[in-house]
């Protein structure tokens, strides 16, 4: 009986995998087709992605993106850090009401979200633009770096803490020799799925973007309403790829950090 629920469930493991990633398979194998028809394959070439290096839009959409995806995950990784930190000093009733305003950002749909800071930033007279993109990443990066580095604290415990105080080492050094590098893992990871959110996200972007702040998949939505091309398949595909490269390597420091064993670092 366990074998064959084995099997179903496996089955039907094979078909959500089929019906997620056939999809996204065809985009990828379109980007190298010389045709520019997607039902026609007429052999492999790699003129679309050439061609989309030498596109000044794209270039001024990745830059534009790059710009945000950095600037939002340094702001919101040490604001994410602090408050996780911080959480972890508070009272249990008030941790859990303000954790709950911190995991807001993540549940909230994100149609409500970029609608409301519209609405904030029309309301102070701030003109939409990159600084506006930059503030909007910020407020939904911060709480997913939040969650990780809070996982993270919660798996470490307090004894290095204590040892250290009790050996003479001052709040600083505490942190800076034993917490910090415990919480290290946790912190890398919540700043690469920070960077990967950023550099992904549209409907917010699409709310709160103005003039000369483009970024790429806004590019690539006003792209797509004229017909698919190539050309956006490639740049989809060169998005697939470094979404996907940013998240193995979060989920590889989050299990780094989970088998290290704990011990002392501490150099007095």
């Amino acid at each position: 009986m366990r074998t064959k629920d084995h099997s179903i469930l496996g089955i039907h493991s094979l078909l959500v995998m089929i019906f997620i990633y056939v999809p996204i398979g065809f985009i990828v194998a379109y980007s190298f087709n010389s045709s520019r028809l997607a039902a026609d394959w007429s052999g492999f070439t790699f003129e679309w992605y050439i061609s989309l290096f030498q596109n000044r839009h794209v270039m001024e959409a990745l830059t534009n993106s790059l710009i945000v995806a950095a600037v939002s995950t340094i702001v919101s990784t040490i604001l994410g850090t602090l408050a996780a930190l911080a959480m972890r000093k508070l009272g249990r009733r008030l941790k859990t009401g303000m954790g709950g305003l911190l995991y807001l950002p993540i549940i909230i749909p994100d149609i409500i979200m970029g609608l409301s800071l519209l609405v904030l930033f029309n309301q102070i007279n701030m003109p939409l633009g990159k600084i506006t993109i930059i503030i909007a990443h910020i407020t939904f990066s911060l709480s997913y770096v939040y969650v990780v580095v809070t996982t993270r604290l919660s798996g470490m415990g307090g004894q290095l803490e204590e040892a250290a105080q009790d050996l003479g080492a001052s709040a600083w050094q505490t942190f800076r020799y034993v917490t910090l590098p415990q919480i290290s893992p946790g912190i890398i990871s919540g700043a690469l799925i920070a960077f990967t959110l950023s550099l992904d996200d549209f409907m917010v972007s699409f709310f709160v973007s103005g003039p000369n702040s483009t970024t790429l998949p806004i590019y690539i939505y006003g792209q797509v309403k004229r017909g698919i091309s190539p050309e956006i398949n490639a740049l989809c595909t060169i998005l697939i790829v470094v979404t996907v490269t940013l998240i193995f390597l979060a989920q590889f420091m989050l299990n780094r950090g989970k088998g290290q064993k704990k011990k002392s670092m501490l150099p007095f």
